[in-house]
């Protein structure tokens, strides 16, 4: 891709915000992929729709999103729509690089808000189900859950 001004950075981040925003509502599908998309998500898959829609290709899941996606923000202060946010969790992915391990994401959407395929675990036998949808909700609701890392793509 070829390097944006400030000012194409912040269209686009509105832009992606705005596509983002669409979603809203769509039911959240334990282990969802691309081919499930737009009709359900999972909280990765949606983050990796979202970002492919303006070309962006990232990885799959949290733990490789957390990884190889964008570069490490290092203040929750200087978050900018768009930024991922990547927090632990009880069914986390673990490696080398986190080893505390990451089981969701999050994006940063302006306004102490951000935007998530969000579930709660309702069954885990025979199979795995969770319900839930993406939502936007409060920063602040968010982030009592263990954050590890912040990533900036754009």
């Amino acid at each position: 891709m070829k390097k944006l001004s400030q000012k194409e950075k912040n269209i686009l981040r509105q832009n992606l915000v705005d596509f983002a925003e669409k979603f809203v509502g769509i039911p959240y599908k334990y282990g969802a992929t691309l081919k499930d998309a737009p009709q359900a998500f999972d909280c990765s898959g949606f983050i990796q729709y979202v970002y492919k829609n303006f070309g962006y290709e990232i990885p799959r899941s949290t733990i490789l999103q957390a990884e190889f996606a964008g570069k490490k923000v290092k203040n929750i202060e200087d978050l900018k729509s768009g930024d991922l946010l990547f927090f632990h969790s009880n069914s986390g992915h673990y490696n080398k690089k986190f080893p505390q391990g990451i089981g969701h994401v999050a994006m940063y959407i302006g306004d102490n808000k951000v935007i998530h395929a969000s579930a709660k675990r309702i069954a885990t036998y025979p199979r795995i189900i969770e319900k839930g949808s993406v939502e936007i909700k409060p920063l602040k609701l968010v982030i009592k859950k263990s954050l590890v890392v912040i990533k900036r793509i754009i």
